[in-house]
């Protein structure tokens, strides 16, 4: 009996683990889930599929309201599945580029930029944590999240063996593993004075000595082991709410509402693009300069 596109996928990502982030295996089982159900509901192949039941898909999955990144990361799903089983990759057929072309020219490419956090938000944002064992938290997070620029995934991942508390009264944190470091080399994250504070109070408040710095807190005193990333923008947003920052922003908020804040404040202080990819971890220019695109630099040097 063979096995279904389902069961292949499966065992796909299962060989997989481990070699990729965890957030891209879940968008491709999530994206190549609701292909194969295309194709079973249309009696087609999902592997090795067509190109025609590609662009067919697209096509109808365009009338679902979603953004042209959405399609764009489908898209990219399906082509890495192909690739990564040894198929021949569907995706690059002018077919399916001329259904990406049509899709686009009706939704527009338009890229909908996060709320960005910048400093004069932020420290609304501080004012408002509460002064309990989980408002130190919400501010440690926040000075972090804006002084390092980092991802969600990033922040959660930090731990406490790998903080340098320096004589300055900074500190400088080892970030083991980022995403455009797959291999793992490290990058150290240096925090200034004001940040490392806000981390010492915290971390002297939850009473703990080693593992991961930033932790989930239940009722009043008790500090769990880890912090899930997607609670981030949850936190982020209450507090935006808390600090009395209008609907409409709230609602813009994501967990790359600092990243945004904080290259946007850069480019306004002077520094550079390539000054504002290091410091944030980017790895293409085109993403950041979307980020800044509304901002008037002092000075800039491509």
């Amino acid at each position: 009996m063979h096995d279904t596109a389902a069961d292949q996928l499966l065992k796909l990502l299962i060989h997989l683990d481990g070699a990729y982030a965890p957030n891209t295996l879940r968008a491709y089982r999530a994206d190549m889930l609701e292909f194969i159900s295309y194709c079973v509901a249309n009696d087609e192949c999902a592997l090795p599929a067509l190109p025609s039941t590609i662009s067919n898909f697209l096509l109808q999955t365009m009338q679902q309201g979603i953004k042209s990144s959405t399609i764009r990361r489908k898209v990219s799903s399906i082509s890495a599945i192909h690739r990564l089983s040894n198929l021949t990759d569907p995706t690059k057929h002018p077919e399916v580029k001329i259904a990406q072309r049509k899709i686009y020219r009706k939704l527009g490419t338009r890229f909908d930029q996060a709320q960005p956090i910048n400093r004069p938000l932020l420290e609304k944002m501080v004012e408002a944590c509460a002064s309990d064992l989980r408002g130190l938290r919400d501010r440690a997070l926040l000075w972090v999240a804006y002084d390092s620029m980092r991802r969600r995934s990033e922040l959660v991942s930090l731990r406490i063996e790998d903080i340098e508390w320096l004589p300055n009264g900074g500190a400088s944190v080892l970030l083991r593993k980022h995403k455009t470091d797959q291999h793992g080399t490290g990058k150290w994250i240096h925090l200034s004075p004001e940040t490392a504070r806000a981390l010492q109070d915290w971390l002297m408040e939850a009473h703990i000595t080693s593992g991961y710095i930033f932790r989930g807190v239940r009722g009043m005193y008790t500090v769990l082991p880890s912090l899930s990333e997607s609670r981030i923008p949850r936190i982020f947003k209450s507090l935006a709410k808390r600090a009395n920052v209008n609907a409409r922003a709230v609602h813009g908020i994501s967990g790359h509402s600092m990243r945004v804040g904080g290259a946007q404040d850069l480019l306004a202080g002077g520094a550079s693009l390539p000054q504002i990819m290091v410091k944030g971890g980017w790895a293409k220019t085109d993403t950041v300069m979307q980020y800044v695109d509304r901002i008037q630099p002092t000075s800039f040097v491509a």
